[in-house]
Order: structure tokens, then C-alpha cells, then sequence
């Protein structure tokens, strides 16, 4: 039997919302593949649907036993390093990585490790070259700071070009407009999923970061909720339609937010999700955002 591939997709400020939808936007919007993958849309009051499908429901807990709100500079760090980032830091912190706790990041994300245990390892994002800038270099996420530290921060707009790499917000449309290369073709989200799924078929773990779903969040109101969401299930949809069936993957998120409109980061359950091969006996070790950088580290030794 193979060794397996693991694919930890994170989504920023995802949580497990309430059984109402003028509130909670995943039962508003149209999320096929979500609702077939798990037999049904997870909520606080019923968090694992109980009608089942390829995939598995996880809530994750992101309040690490601290008081106050989840935040994402914390919240990313404990989860791409499983240590407990914000007790070390006296509080939950966001949204960028707290200066005082990027040498944990740097020096024990589940990517440095992986390295370090001889597995090949992928930081499936394209940044731009110039990242982070002299303006922004304060304010970082986690994802790109590990993988910098790491040397794994090798994808830009030519690897978007040739289809070897996905653009944070899934689709391209920022590098076009925004950052100015024309020159990038249009994707879907369909197919950008199918773009990630063959960087993880090349390596033993591969990590990419969505961001897009919890600035929905931050800017409030149901149908910018939505679209998030439904551009999240496309790209799911496609993952799932190309991903080998030696692959775990993993969904994960920092803290809650856009599955509750009514206004900000959440003490929620976050949204964890397992597919693929041990699935079910894998989800039994996930109970919280620090049990994934460690779970995932296992299952590359099996």
C-alpha cells in the first residue's frame, strides 16, 4: 500500500454557523458539492449531517482555551505549527502574525518539518515577486511567511501562467486587474481546483490558503457571503473531480466568521473536513486547530 499525499486546503474565517438562514449564508447559497461530499450543510445544532458522503465533517475548536474572540494571526499559527499560539501569546491576535511569534512559525511549520523529514513539500499559492513590500512587511499571514522561511514561496505569475500554481483568490482575476498581468489566462474556480489537485499529486504534502471568505466576512451582508461560499464549492468540486485517491485532504480554517452575518470573528467551531483514504479513523485524532499540523506530520511517516 502507498504512502499517502496529504493536501491541507486552509480557508480563512470559516466556522460552523446556526440553523438560520438569515444569519448563516451555507444555507443560502448553492453548494453542491459541500452538501454532497458530506450528506448535508453542518450546523451548530446538527454539526455532522447525518447522512453520509465521500467525505468527513470535523468541528474543529479555535478558541484554544482562551478568552476573547479567535483571531487569525494566532489562530494560523497554531494551526500550520500545533503549537498553542495563543497562550504563548497571552491572547487571541490578528489579524497578521505577531512579530514576537514568527520564529515559531518559521522554524516549526508543518512545511519546515516536512522538509526536514525528506517529503517532498509545496506551497501551491503564486505570490508576486515583490511580496510583502516595505509597506506591508508587518503585516503578513502566516501561510506565505512559513512557506518563505521554508524556501518553498517559488510561485508567480509564470507558474499561474502554465497552470502550476492558484492564485489566492482561486481565480485570477486580481492578478489581472490589479497587479496588471494581462497576460494571465482566465480560469474557473472548477478549474483551478483541478490545477491544485495535480500540484498534490506531485508531492507528499502540499498546502494552499484561501482568504477571500473571511474578508466577505469582515465586509458583511448575505450575498457577498454567498458568492464566497459558492466560489469555495466550485473549486472544491473541481479538487475533487482530479484529486488522486491517494490523497488526504484536509479542510481547515483559524476561527469563524463569514457563517454568521449578523457581524465579525466568531468563538464557533470552525469547519474541518476529511476525504479520502482513512478518512474516518483519521478524523478521531482532530478535535481542535492544534491537532492538525501534528496529525498531518503522523500520516506522512505511515
Amino acid at each position: 500500500m502507498s504512502r499517502p499525499r496529504v493536501l491541507l486546503l486552509f480557508l480563512d474565517g470559516v466556522g460552523i454557523g446556526p440553523d438560520d438562514p438569515l444569519r448563516n449564508p451555507f444555507l443560502r447559497a448553492r453548494l453542491p458539492t459541500l452538501s454532497t461530499l458530506v450528506g448535508g450543510i453542518p450546523t451548530l445544532e446538527e454539526p455532522r449531517p447525518r447522512t453520509g458522503g465521500a467525505a468527513i465533517v470535523v468541528p474543529l475548536d479555535a478558541t484554544l482555551g482562551m478568552e476573547g474572540t479567535p483571531q487569525s494571526g494566532t489562530g494560523q499559527t497554531t494551526l500550520l505549527t500545533g503549537v498553542n499560539a495563543a497562550e504563548r501569546f497571552g491572547g487571541h491576535f490578528g489579524p497578521w502574525t505577531p512579530v514576537r511569534l514568527r520564529p515559531l512559525l518559521e522554524e516549526t511549520s508543518l512545511l519546515r518539518r516536512a522538509l526536514d523529514g525528506g517529503h517532498e513539500t509545496a506551497f501551491a499559492n503564486a505570490y508576486p515577486r515583490s511580496w510583502p513590500g516595505e509597506r506591508s512587511a508587518r503585516r503578513v499571514a502566516a501561510p506565505p511567511l512559513a512557506a518563505r522561511a521554508a524556501g518553498l514561496l517559488v510561485r508567480h505569475e509564470e507558474a499561474l501562467a502554465a497552470g502550476n500554481a492558484v492564485s489566492s483568490e482561486i481565480v485570477n482575476d486580481g492578478w489581472r486587474r490589479h497587479l496588471g498581468h494581462l497576460h494571465l489566462p482566465v480560469v474557473t474556480a472548477e478549474a483551478a481546483g483541478r490545477t491544485l489537485a495535480a500540484i498534490a499529486a506531485r508531492h507528499r504534502l502540499t498546502l494552499y490558503a484561501h482568504y477571500a471568505t473571511d474578508l466577505a466576512g469582515h465586509r458583511g451582508g448575505m450575498e457577498g457571503a454567498v458568492a464566497a461560499l459558492e466560489r469555495v464549492d466550485a473549486f472544491l468540486g473541481g479538487l475533487m473531480e482530479a484529486l488522486p485517491d491517494d490523497v488526504v485532504l484536509v479542510v481547515a480554517s483559524d476561527h469563524g466568521n463569514v457563517e454568521d452575518v449578523t457581524g465579525g470573528h466568531t468563538r464557533n467551531p470552525v469547519l474541518g473536513l476529511l476525504a479520502g483514504p482513512g478518512a474516518a479513523r483519521r478524523a478521531q485524532e482532530l478535535a481542535s486547530i492544534q491537532d492538525v499540523a501534528p496529525a498531518l506530520l503522523r500520516w506522512l511517516e505511515e
